[in-house]
């Protein structure tokens, strides 16, 4: 069973797992000085206005159920997640925003109505909390190389190959920050090809990258994709001219670059070749054709590859189609913000081109990179999510405490039912993920053929549905 730490080392922990929390007290008078999206704070009375004008009754908040697995509570659409200081004026007129169409409870309300207020505060401000799906699949990609693993694209061959399809559609050319996603794709891209091991070979096919967006270049920019760096060891000069081609454009052939790179790896069959690709995309597809069906007709074809995908910065639609593509593959799918998250995501092929050549030379010697990585991945989930369940946390609780007191929009009778059940709540978060970690801990301390089941078993009780 999770204990509870003290809130001294509940602090450190966060900022050692190196989580941005702004603010773990319990006691709003010491909260700091916290400055609200500049964006945001100019719009508040304009909205406020507009919200107060539009009728209550039609547009009362209602929150869904409340989880009882982490599965579920992954499930649940996230809310605001940013910090406000409602010590501040401008703070209080979020809030007063954000809560304007809670359900009416200032006239003696039940116990179920104050259940069912719950759970629209608390839809109000909920975190995007991640379930244990993604964290298993990334642990049991880092199981590769061991001789213990029946499926044989997973064993170490004699050679290792690495494609990467990057998208050069139209939106790559959108700034994230000072710099466009193309650059920042670029950029991190070089970082990764520079530092492989020896003997490793490397691949770049880039898509959409002719045309334009409009309807009269669709069918152009649909069947655009080129092999810019054929497979093969880096070469910093080539490397370079070739990133050169990749020049952001038109459409979002995905299906079609996957059918390609099936062609560029033919001759690369698994049972002598470690073959893994990486899909870079920074939304849906946007052609008539099948991207799901390409990456599983890859997939189950005799070049046996490992298939990830990374989502750049993608929105709600284009993230459900890139999991769709992983989950057909049985690989990781990740949704990163910026180049700093594509360059991790990269980092992690790395791993396995190290955990490689080590092998090539010590067969014994890779499980030590094993269960280090492992360690770190379960510590710096549990941190993640540790952390958005004290915002939450505090984040309901800290509006409660504002609507009874500085609004009085419910009674003290209410207000302290409802404070008992956001604590009891998030001490349901708090334990689940506990006993997550736990168990992970535990698998990772296994020899590895029943590591490899233990994660196996607990993936598919983690994706199967009733």
């Amino acid at each position: 069973m999770y204990k509870r730490y003290s809130f001294l080392v509940v602090f450190i922990f966060i900022l050692l797992a190196g989580c941005n929390q702004e603010q773990t007290t319990t006691n709003e008078s010491e909260e700091a000085e916290t400055e609200i999206e500049s964006e945001e704070l100019s719009n508040v009375k304009e909205e406020t206005t507009e919200v107060e004008e539009q009728s209550e009754k039609e547009n009362v908040i209602i929150g869904s159920p409340l989880p009882t697995t982490l599965e579920e509570l992954e499930k649940l659409p996230s809310g605001y997640t940013k910090y406000i200081n409602r010590l501040e004026e401008e703070g209080k007129k979020l809030t007063d925003v954000l809560t304007i169409n809670l359900p009416d409870i200032s006239n003696n309300p039940t116990t179920e109505e104050l259940d069912r207020y719950y759970e629209a505060i608390l839809s109000v401000f909920q975190q995007d909390f991640e379930g244990p799906g993604d964290l298993i699949e990334q642990l049991k990609f880092q199981t590769i190389g061991s001789p213990d693993i029946e499926d044989p694209r997973y064993q170490f061959k004699e050679n290792l190959n690495v494609m990467v399809i990057l998208d050069a559609s139209g939106s790559m050319a959108n700034y994230e920050g000072s710099v466009t996603r193309m650059d920042a794709a670029k950029k991190a891209i070089t970082e990764f090809v520079k530092t492989l091991p020896g003997g490793a070979n490397v691949g770049l096919r880039i898509y959409g990258h002719k045309g334009t967006g409009k309807d009269s270049d669709k069918a152009l920019s649909c069947s655009s994709s080129e092999l810019i760096y054929p497979l093969s060891n880096y070469n910093a000069a080539n490397f370079e001219q070739a990133l050169s081609k990749a020049v952001p454009a038109g459409w979002t052939p995905i299906g079609h670059a996957l059918n390609e790179a099936k062609k560029d790896l033919a001759s690369l069959k698994g049972d002598s070749n470690t073959n893994i690709v990486y899909l870079v995309s920074d939304g849906i597809s946007t052609c008539d054709d099948d991207p799901v069906g390409a990456a599983k007709a890859l997939y189950d074809s005799d070049i046996t590859p490992i298939v990830n995908v990374i989502g750049f910065n993608v929105d709600q639609e284009g993230q459900k189609q890139l999991q769709e593509i992983a989950t057909a593959v049985e690989g990781t799918y990740e949704n990163v913000a910026d180049a700093q998250g594509l360059q991790e995501q990269l980092n992690e092929a790395n791993e396995i081109a190290l955990k490689w050549k080590q092998w090539k030379t010590s067969e014994e010697g890779w499980i030590n990179y094993y269960k280090t990585d492992n360690s770190l991945d379960i510590f710096s989930y549990h941190s993640k999510e540790f952390g958005k369940w004290v915002d939450e946390r505090q984040a309901v609780g800290f509006t409660l405490t504002y609507l009874y007191q500085q609004k009085n929009k419910m009674s003290r009778e209410s207000h302290d039912y409802l404070q008992k059940k956001n604590k009891e709540y998030h001490a349901w978060i708090e334990d689940e993920y506990g006993k997550l970690r736990d168990e992970l801990k535990e698998i990772n301390e296994m020899n590895h053929a029943e590591a490899i089941k233990a994660l196996e078993e607990k993936y598919l009780t983690n994706t199967s549905t009733p």
